[in-house]
């Protein structure tokens, strides 16, 4: 299966920030369905205060990805951290937030129901409906 950017639904959009999300985009074992997303992030943002709330105020869901432009930095539950930049295939486990260093265009896969889950967390959040 394949899909387009400009055909993924949007999930969030508020200005200079769009993801997007794809539901029943293929199926993780142990995870039952994956979501295909694409985000573009502006330079600066940083998702952790849209966390609150939230097991350790961290994102729970894994991730799967690529970054086509940018860079971006996840901390980890435990304090570390890792940059991923333009290129580069990541895997984001349970546990984590992100900050973007560099305007960025991600391409992720991730569990529909964890990550749903959470980005509706963001969504009432950002007191926007979804």
């Amino acid at each position: 299966m394949h899909i387009t950017k400009d055909d993924v639904p949007v999930k969030i959009g508020i200005p200079g920030a769009t993801a997007r999300q794809q539901l029943n985009f293929g199926d993780a074992t142990g995870y039952g369905r994956i979501s295909g997303e694409y985000f573009s992030l502006p330079a600066g943002m940083d998702i952790s205060p849209l966390l609150e709330g939230l097991e350790g105020d961290m994102c729970d869901a894994p991730h799967w990805g690529y970054v086509i432009r940018g860079s971006v930095t996840t901390t980890y539950a435990d304090g570390s951290s890792e940059t991923s930049r333009t290129h580069d295939l990541f895997y984001w486990p349970p546990g984590h937030t992100v900050k973007v260093e560099e305007d960025a265009e991600l391409i992720l896969f991730s569990p529909q129901h964890e990550h749903t889950r959470v980005m509706d967390h963001m969504i009432e959040k950002m007191g926007q409906t979804a």
